[in-house]
């Protein structure tokens, strides 16, 4: 049992629906925000082991249970969103920080490597926790370390790439793993090169994904040698709906809600989608996008391996 009076800060109840890209999903037990590493170490501190910790990034590869999440919901925020383009060209970011911002910043200093950040909705915590990428990069290729404070023993490490199993979509960080900053390498180059770059990245985003809408991003990762949305048209799948959240007729990747969705709407598609996917092709795809809290089960998350859990 959580005891509020043993965390400065913490709210009951607090919605999450607006900490999200989808804008759906329910409450947060109890929900704090922390400006820095040490107060992140006292909240954990205080926090029992049989109480689930969330940390919330930007929201945007996230969907909330409507029944919302039963613990602590741990919002980065303060020094933990900072970004700093050093005299060295490197980039140091809290967990917490925008990767878009990050892309601009380092372009506004004349630095490349980052651009294709710019492109993806996240943090800086959740592009080393999924090894985010795009564009012809990832984090992996421009990742120096990232400085990781363990649940369990309030410990600190800093862990390379290598140290972090960095592969497609995937990293070795698990559960009680927080990923509190990371240093970015970059390359010297002219402000007016790396700003047309990320105009060229926004550019094809408009024109080829669902800007404008309720969505989480990319649902499922792509397989090796294909991609998921190639899979999921090929299917006839565009336009499929489950309540209020239906596969984008621009890409079939992404997921879009609209004003009458729930939460368990997207998880239904989700499922449904993969089901029909992998009996129609044998390819069985992985989910990119995260579920918190507690969802009703269809039967289609127990098809195929690696089903849903």
């Amino acid at each position: 049992m959580l005891d509020p009076a043993s965390i400065p800060g913490v709210q009951a109840e607090v919605p999450l629906a607006p900490l999200t890209t989808y804008k759906l999903g329910g409450h947060a037990a109890w929900f704090v925000e922390v400006s820095d590493e040490g107060t992140l170490r006292s909240v954990l501190g205080a926090t029992p082991p049989d109480i689930e910790v969330l940390v919330l990034g930007r929201g945007s590869n996230l969907v909330i249970a409507d029944r919302g999440f039963d613990g602590l919901v741990v919002r980065l925020g303060g020094e933990l969103l900072s970004i700093d383009v050093q005299s060295n060209g490197v980039v140091a970011a809290g967990g917490g920080a925008s990767l878009p911002r990050v892309a601009r910043m380092a372009a506004g200093a004349a630095r490349c490597g980052l651009e294709f950040y710019v492109g993806i909705p996240g943090s800086v915590g959740g592009a080393v926790r999924m090894n985010a990428g795009g564009h012809g990069s990832e984090t992996a290729a421009v990742l120096i370390t990232a400085r990781i404070v363990d649940r369990r023993t309030g410990a600190t490490v800093e862990r390379t790439p290598d140290q972090l199993d960095l592969a497609y979509r995937h990293s070795n960080l698990g559960s009680d793993d927080i990923v509190v900053a990371a240093h970015f390498r970059t390359d010297p180059c002219s402000v007016a090169t790396a700003e047309q770059r990320i105009r060229e990245i926004t550019r094809w985003r408009r024109e080829h994904q669902p800007g404008g809408t309720l969505n989480a991003g990319s649902v499922f990762k792509n397989p090796d040698g294909d991609a998921a949305g190639r899979l999921i048209d090929a299917c006839g799948l565009k336009g499929l709906r489950r309540g209020g959240v239906a596969v984008s007729e621009m890409h079939a990747n992404f997921f879009v809600a609209d004003e009458h969705a729930t939460a368990q709407d997207t998880w239904d598609l989700v499922w449904a989608v993969r089901r029909r996917v992998g009996e129609a092709t044998g390819v069985w795809l992985a989910p990119e996008i995260r579920f918190a809290g507690r969802f009703e089960r269809t039967g289609d998350e127990a098809m195929g391996p690696e089903a849903g859990t």
